[in-house]
């Protein structure tokens, strides 16, 4: 609703009309001021300042279209009604071409027609500033945006940079070995992570690592997860010669330091350590799926395991398994993002299809990423990471 007690800026030169209206629109509830003529009422305007003027065309030394021209250079929304008695239509064409809200005919004879004039402009007229006011605060907030997303957009930038720094090289070989990884994002940052690195002149261990969520958040415990793979790494060379360091030992380290550090992440993992001397590989699990697949000349198969998933069970306990590797083979591990690339509608559906599709690309990331099209790859829904170690398979 209109200010009822919007001030109105009279000027007209005929004292009788405009006393009669000032005082209609006074009993109408609304503070009112006169002028007999166009200088007196711009003069008034400046220092009075009301919220609307009403003004007659016909009057001495200045006219209503020149006042009218006058008073929109001072406030261009200011809202305007003439009230003349010349009944000329280009005048009138011409007062509304200039801003005039409305535009009556003398005499009136019903005011009740000026007042309802009044209020539907002065309503109109603050609607105008409560727009403008918002389209204001609107740009403001999209400056603010633009400046906080771009703050945002460096944040990531960064982050980015920071995850591409920790992934290790690929293909990386080692003794024979090649492992060879991919990571592809749902979102600038991923919460997939994979690792491979020497334990020691034996051992060679590797992980792959579904953070739950997605985002800064999730990208963020990765940086953990490498984070306390190292340090725990650091702390048993100190102590001369290493431990066992079995993948479940591993597991349930990461298991502890999320929970003390009440991220409300946890993580999805498989984690392996391969024994060169005996050519065989130490697994555990933590909650993963698909499960590991192993790519032979002739066959395919998962390997076995299961467990808790990590950094969400104090007393969570993982299980070591052991597989003899053979001459010419690799193992793929996925992140559960590959599930929305397989066919079928169940989940025992996807991973029924996925040996078969790991065996079409020939155990290889080249020919995984020629069988699930990830080149094509746009609008996932989660991230997607792979990691492929093979031997003698070339």
């Amino acid at each position: 609703m209109p200010n009822p007690h919007a001030t109105l800026l009279i000027i007209d030169d005929d004292d009788v009309v405009r006393a009669s209206l000032a005082a209609y629109l006074e009993d109408s509830g609304f503070r009112v001021l006169q002028a007999g003529s166009g200088q007196t009422g711009l003069d008034l305007f400046d220092r009075e300042q009301p919220d609307l003027v009403i003004c007659d065309l016909r009057m001495p030394q200045m006219d209503g279209l020149e006042l009218i021209r006058l008073l929109s250079e001072r406030q261009a929304e200011l809202p305007v009604i003439v009230v003349s008695g010349a009944g000329v239509m280009a005048d009138a064409v011409e007062a509304l071409r200039l801003g005039a809200a409305d535009y009556l005919i003398k005499p009136i004879e019903d005011l009740a027609v000026l007042e309802h004039s009044v209020r539907r402009a002065l309503d109109r007229y603050r609607l105008r500033l409560e727009n403008r006011r918002y389209r204001e605060q609107l740009e403001a907030t999209n400056r603010d945006l633009q400046a906080s997303l771009h703050l945002l957009q460096e944040d990531q930038d960064a982050g980015r940079q920071v995850q591409r720094n920790m992934l290790p090289v690929t293909p990386w070989e080692a003794d024979g070995f090649t492992f060879a990884h991919q990571i592809i994002p749902s979102l600038y940052l991923s919460g997939d992570f994979v690792d491979y690195f020497r334990v020691d002149d034996r051992r060679i261990a590797f992980y792959l690592a579904d953070v739950s969520g997605h985002g800064a958040s999730s990208a963020f415990v990765t940086v953990l997860l490498k984070f306390m793979t190292t340090r725990l790494l650091y702390e048993s060379r100190r102590h001369g010669p290493l431990p066992e360091f079995r993948p479940s030992e591993v597991l349930g380290h990461i298991n502890r330091g999320l929970i003390n550090c009440n991220l409300g992440k946890h993580v999805t993992m498989l984690g392996g350590v391969i024994d060169l001397e005996q050519n065989r590989l130490h697994y555990s699990i933590g909650g993963h799926l698909p499960l590991p697949v192993l790519f032979e000349p002739g066959q395919v198969r998962y390997l076995e395991g299961r467990g808790l998933p990590v950094g969400l069970f104090q007393e969570a306990e993982y299980q070591d398994h052991e597989l003899q590797l053979p001459p010419r083979f690799s193992l793929t591990l996925l992140s559960d993002g590959i599930l929305d690339l397989l066919p079928g509608l169940t989940l025992k559906d996807k991973e029924s299809a996925l040996p078969g599709l790991i065996a079409e690309a020939g155990g290889t990331l080249d020919g995984l990423r020629r069988v699930f099209g990830l080149a094509e790859l746009a609008d996932m829904p989660d991230d997607i990471a792979l990691l492929v170690l093979s031997r003698n398979l070339e």
